[in-house]
């Protein structure tokens, strides 16, 4: 047999073995993640019981301190302070279910302590099925927590039982509720817009500044086409911007505003949607929904119009980066709204 024959048959052989030794290193990688974490998770848990017995609390720092020395000593870096202080946050906010479930999907130890000091239980619930839906890496979601995204989130103003019910329907049947994936603010610092402009130099900066406006709007969206032609009875009209998102499996119609939302704006974006379902859907994709962007807030109006409730959504978005102040407080209201309107509701139906 010659030589070249030789070399192409090994070259076959060590591609197929290389094959086998990385799939196992990944298996290796992922079982060695998970009991990590519940090694770590297991530390915390008997730590902080121990700690909490009898009269120890009070000299509870010392107790870790120690006991950090005596690991470190006896198996190696890695048992610092701070270390035995995360196995106790994680295992503060975190139970065994939540953890053994999320190790399972591939988050990490890292993931699971960035997460674990969010105060709020349901947030660090919706950042675990976001992390494991989305595939984030670390980083990502150490930014999408610094950057507010539950804050941004629609679904954030809902009652906290639909937003547990929205994230177990993600997390067992894949079932999306849109409001996990539409933000009620988008941040449009990137475009550089300053004082006057017109809704065109709007849309122009943005389809310029595609990329970033796509990693705004979220995970799955997919530019389509601009001042999409939307004929009418001879009439033409024509929609901003037209997008697909890949898990909802919708078309998305985008319109921009100056200003305040008005309720004329749900009657025209109907009117696009209804065509867009018509003539645009395709076999297997959902009913399209439209995303109206103001460059003011008016809550009230959109709580009253019920657009929560219809595959309307309404978001403000900001050409500058306010406080995280302003994304708390703005929440803050939504959700005073929304309950009013909840009550109300239930007057009516009592």
């Amino acid at each position: 047999m010659n030589q070249p024959k030789i070399i192409g048959e090994v070259d076959t052989l060590y591609t197929s073995i290389a094959e086998l030794i990385s799939q196992a290193k990944t298996k290796v990688a992922i079982t060695a993640n998970a009991e990590l974490a519940l090694l770590n998770w297991k530390v915390g848990l008997y730590v902080n019981e121990f700690v909490l017995q009898g009269d120890r609390a009070k000299y509870g720092k010392q107790i870790v301190s120690n006991l950090s020395k005596m690991l470190t000593a006896n198996f190696g870096g890695g048992w610092g302070e701070k270390h035995i202080r995360h196995c106790l946050r994680i295992a503060e906010t975190i139970d065994e279910e939540q953890i053994v479930y999320a190790v399972r999907r591939q988050l990490s130890w890292t993931h699971l302590k960035t997460i674990a000091y969010e105060e709020n239980p349901i947030k660090r619930l919706f950042y675990i099925e976001m992390a494991i839906n989305q595939r984030w890496n670390t980083r990502k979601l150490a930014d999408e927590i610094d950057n507010m995204l539950y804050e941004r989130t629609a679904i954030a103003k809902h009652p906290e039982q639909q937003i547990k019910l929205a994230l177990q329907e993600l997390q067992t049947k894949d079932v999306i509720n849109p409001d996990l994936f539409f933000k009620s603010t988008y941040v449009l610092d990137f475009l550089g817009l300053k004082n006057t402009y017109s809704e065109k130099d709007l849309e122009s900066a943005l389809v310029s500044n595609l990329e970033q406006f796509i990693m705004e709007l979220g995970n799955g969206f997919a530019f389509m086409e601009r001042q999409k032609r939307i004929s009418i009875d001879a009439t033409d009209y024509h929609l901003d911007l037209l997008f697909y998102h890949r898990k909802l499996k919708r078309l998305i119609a985008i319109d921009l505003k100056l200003g305040k939302f008005k309720p004329g704006y749900k009657a025209q974006m109907e009117l696009y949607l209804r065509w867009l379902q018509k003539n645009e859907m395709q076999t297997g994709e959902e009913t399209p929904i439209g995303l109206l962007l103001c460059s003011e807030g008016n809550t009230e109006h959109i709580e009253l119009l019920m657009l929560d409730e219809t595959e309307i959504k309404v978001a403000q978005y900001l050409t500058e980066l306010p406080s995280k102040d302003w994304f708390a407080d703005k929440l803050h209201k939504s959700m005073e709204i929304a309950k009013m309107n909840e009550l109300n509701k239930y007057q009516r139906e009592g």
